[in-house]
């Protein structure tokens, strides 16, 4: 995990954070409802095959795509419908909370991942290499 968070670029280590936000909304305004995850997950599904043929057949030739990448095709339309009929009539204004404490409550999340980021960045390159791989390092 160390070596992970030690070479997380930028990009994904803000798409990191996109996910803490989401996490932090949707468990703080869960809602039970069926119908709500179906449509989220119905939506996941068409939009996130939508992306991967348009990126994985974008040229002439097939582009071989990791499963990370892909993965996140599928994950992020679902979190943005979820997302959008969890904070309905809630008063937020985009993504941001109504009130100041719970936005920063989220903030804090995020940056303490970031922190930890730069910490292991930090780290000596014997204790990162010390560590063993987990799956993450691959996406």
């Amino acid at each position: 995990m160390v070596g992970y968070l030690r070479s997380l670029p930028a990009p994904k280590l803000l798409l990191w954070c996109y996910l803490l936000w989401y996490l932090f909304a949707a468990i703080t305004y869960f809602d039970p409802s069926p119908t709500l995850w179906a449509s989220s997950l119905g939506l996941s599904g068409i939009i996130g095959t939508g992306l991967y043929l348009s990126t994985a057949y974008a040229g002439r030739e097939r582009t071989r795509l990791a499963f990370w990448p892909i993965f996140r095709f599928y994950l992020m339309p679902f979190c943005v419908s979820s997302f959008s009929a969890l904070i309905k009539g809630r008063g937020f204004v985009l993504i941001f909370h109504p009130t100041w404490h719970r936005n920063l409550e989220a903030l804090a999340l995020c940056a303490s991942f970031c922190a930890l980021a730069i910490a292991c960045r930090l780290l000596p390159v014997q204790a990162a290499k010390g560590a063993a791989r987990s799956p993450l390092e691959r996406a």
